[in-house]
C-alpha cells in the first residue's frame, strides 16, 4: 500500500524518488495511551510532511476511516479499536479521536518523535520488558529507554559514515594518483 501511495502522488506532483522518510518500520505498542497516541502520530504524517494542514484533507489515512466510518471494505475493526484504546463505544472513541488530533496539531502536530520511528517497542516499563524477554536472543544490543511515562526497547543506530569513515580513509591515500600533465 505505501508503494502504490508513493507511486501515485509521484506521478500527480510529476516528480520522482522516495516519497517516504524511510521504509516502513513495525513498532510493538501497548494498547491504551500508548495506542492513542499512536494513532494520533500516525493520522500526522502528511501534515509533518507539509502535504495538508488537517489529516482530514489525506483521504487516504486512518483519520479518514475513523471519522467517516466506510460500509463497504471496511479497513478498521472500529468496535475493537475502541476498546483496545480504552473506550466502551465507538461513537465515544471518534469524538475522542478528533479531540486529540486537533489539541496535537494546536500544540506539537509538526514534530518528529522518535519513539515512533525508531523504537521496537513503546509502552510501560512492563509492556517493554516483556517484548525484550520475548525477543530472546534477538534482544542482543537493544535496551529500554525510559523518557517521562513511556518505555522504549530500542537499538543504538550508528550512522553510514560511522562504520566505514575508517576504512575509507586508510584505503583512500593508496589509491590516489596525481596525473602529471610535463610528463
Amino acid at each position: 500500500m505505501a508503494g502504490r501511495i508513493g507511486q501515485e502522488y509521484n506521478i500527480g506532483k510529476k516528480r520522482k524518488g522516495a516519497f517516504w522518510q524511510d521504509r516502513y518500520h513495525a513498532t510493538a505498542v501497548e494498547t491504551g495511551e500508548h495506542l492513542r497516541q499512536c494513532l494520533v502520530y500516525i493520522d500526522l504524517n502528511m501534515v509533518r510532511a507539509g502535504i495538508v494542514d488537517h489529516p482530514s484533507q489525506w483521504y487516504w489515512c486512518g483519520y479518514n476511516e475513523i471519522q467517516n466510518p466506510r460500509r463497504k471494505n471496511v479497513l478498521i475493526d472500529y468496535e475493537k479499536l475502541g476498546a483496545l484504546t480504552g473506550f466502551k463505544t465507538f461513537d465515544a472513541f471518534q469524538a475522542a479521536h478528533r479531540s486529540w488530533v486537533d489539541g496535537s496539531l494546536a500544540t506539537h502536530g509538526n514534530r518528529r518523535e522518535q519513539r515512533w520511528s525508531e523504537s521496537i517497542a513503546v509502552g510501560s516499563n512492563t509492556f517493554t520488558t516483556g517484548i525484550l524477554s520475548q525477543l530472546g536472543p534477538r534482544a542482543k544490543g537493544r535496551k529500554i529507554i525510559e523518557k517521562g511515562q513511556t518505555f522504549q526497547v530500542r537499538e543504538e543506530m550508528e550512522s553510514y559514515n560511522v562504520l566505514f569513515d575508517a576504512e575509507k580513509s586508510d584505503i583512500a591515500p593508496k589509491n590516489t594518483h596525481y596525473w602529471s600533465v610535463d610528463a
